[in-house]
């Protein structure tokens, strides 16, 4: 059997070597538990491996291979409803992304949105809930506090009591 290594490089990722491919794989942004299971049943079924093999026990030709399944799962028979770019706005295609290709693309729709004076791209811009959700109530906690901060009312020289006599 071949050494372990603690720590497994993936997609410019420092991923956990002593977690089992599909849990290890999770550490990607991009990928959740359903899509770290379809990525590992179909790296292993290609690759003829059996059982609970971990990440650190993979060597580099294998792990090339599952960085090739992961970066491109439309090649690798993944269905389309796993992936989480289904019908791209400026292509059209269905892809996967992850890393930092998922943020930039969440950051050009919110600005695409924002352009185009949508409800959604507004409310995104203003910081509001953008879901329907009541905001009589809740969602206070996003700005800042205002009123008195007492450190400032003891430097001042007193408090309320002091004031009224």
């Amino acid at each position: 059997m071949a050494e372990l290594k603690y720590i497994v490089r993936l997609i410019g990722k420092d991923l956990d070597g002593t977690k089992a491919v599909e849990n290890g794989v999770c550490g990607i942004k991009g990928v959740g538990k359903r899509m770290g299971m379809i990525i590992s049943g179909q790296f292993k079924k290609e690759n003829g491996i059996k059982g609970m093999k971990k990440l650190g026990e993979l060597n580099d030709e294998e792990i090339k291979k599952l960085e090739d399944v992961i970066t491109n799962p439309a090649k690798h028979d993944i269905p389309g409803w796993a992936l989480n770019r289904q019908k791209d706005f400026e292509s059209g295609e269905t892809m996967h992304k992850t890393m930092n290709e998922l943020d930039f693309g969440l950051r050009t729709d919110l600005q695409r949105l924002a352009e185009i004076k949508s409800y959604r791209g507004l409310r995104h811009m203003w910081g509001l809930t953008v879901r329907g959700q009541k905001t009589r109530s809740t969602h206070r906690g996003k700005g800042g506090v205002v009123g008195v901060v007492k450190k400032d009312v003891k430097k001042a020289g007193g408090g309320a009591k002091e004031e009224k006599k």
